[in-house]
């Protein structure tokens, strides 16, 4: 089978402003065949994340961080439910970034995202990120283009650096129709168990979207590295948005092929006699 990881990498940044491939579903045929593979692999997924904790609790320096970026209504929170859901939430941190607060502010863009880095050993969730402050911050002119200008490099370097340290990176955008986005606006407005959600807001941004999709596309050109792409997930069909992910983090992690750990200094006769005994 292709690799999920290959075929999603981005090559083209301006698949941002590309409306028709956000319905697209490159590698699998339909929703059936999508929901029986996920059913497959869940297992699997469920073990490698179990392996990445056990590594992390005894000893072990490896942590992976699944970035979740995407337009509003674009399926992060359903993400995280639906596929981030399947494994143990014991060795999960999920973090989910809003608008900085007075202290944050007072440090550099990346002070707080350091904070939010999960323990070792852990899968980390990041709802949003440290590409907000190229993303929101370049939209709605927040900071003097010269500053922003400057983040794009220093945000591969950080990101650089924590790999070299055994970081990995799962960098996701979720790619989403301005088609779809209404019809999930709405769906939210007609539905009352829904409208905690609803934010006046997401309107007066729905009409910023051509300037989204440039500073998406900018992202996209200037932050996916050989070392921390980025992968570019159609998600307008949210079945295939999960089977994609879902494919994503079991590749990722059976790459990093995380050990379950060895203990020579448990005297496991003993402890077993000592059980049968007791």
């Amino acid at each position: 089978m292709t690799s999920v990881r290959k075929l999603l990498r981005v090559f083209d940044p301006a698949v941002a402003h590309d409306e028709g491939a956000a319905s697209s579903h490159p590698g699998v045929k339909d929703k059936a065949t999508a929901r029986k593979e996920i059913e497959e692999l869940a297992p699997r997924l469920t073990e490698l994340q179990e392996r990445l904790y056990a590594e992390g609790k005894s000893g072990g320096t490896r942590r992976l961080v699944l970035v979740l970026q995407a337009i509003d209504a674009g399926g992060k929170d359903g993400s995280v439910k639906h596929v981030v859901g399947q494994v143990n939430p014991a060795g999960v941190r999920i973090t989910s970034f809003v608008a900085p607060t007075a202290q944050e502010r007072r440090h550099d863009f990346l002070w707080r995202i350091n904070h939010a880095l999960p323990p070792n050993g852990y899968l980390g969730v990041f709802n949003r990120s440290h590409y907000e402050d190229v993303l929101v911050v370049r939209v709605h002119d927040l900071v003097p283009k010269d500053k922003w200008e400057k983040r794009y490099d220093a945000i591969n370097d950080w990101e650089a650096a924590l790999a070299g340290s055994g970081t990995t990176f799962v960098k996701v955008f979720l790619h989403i129709s301005k088609q779809e986005q209404k019809a999930r606006l709405l769906a939210r407005l007609d539905d009352p168990t829904k409208h905690w959600k609803v934010n006046p807001g997401d309107l007066d941004e729905r009409e910023l979207w051509p300037a989204y999709c440039d500073a998406y596309q900018a992202v996209l050109a200037r932050c996916s590295t050989d070392v921390n792409p980025w992968y570019v997930v159609p998600a307008d069909r949210k079945w295939y948005r999960d089977w994609a992910l879902t494919h994503l983090l079991v590749e990722q992690l059976a790459e990093l092929d995380p050990q379950w750990p060895v203990r020579p200094e448990l005297d496991l006769d003993g402890m077993r006699r000592r059980l049968k005994l007791s």
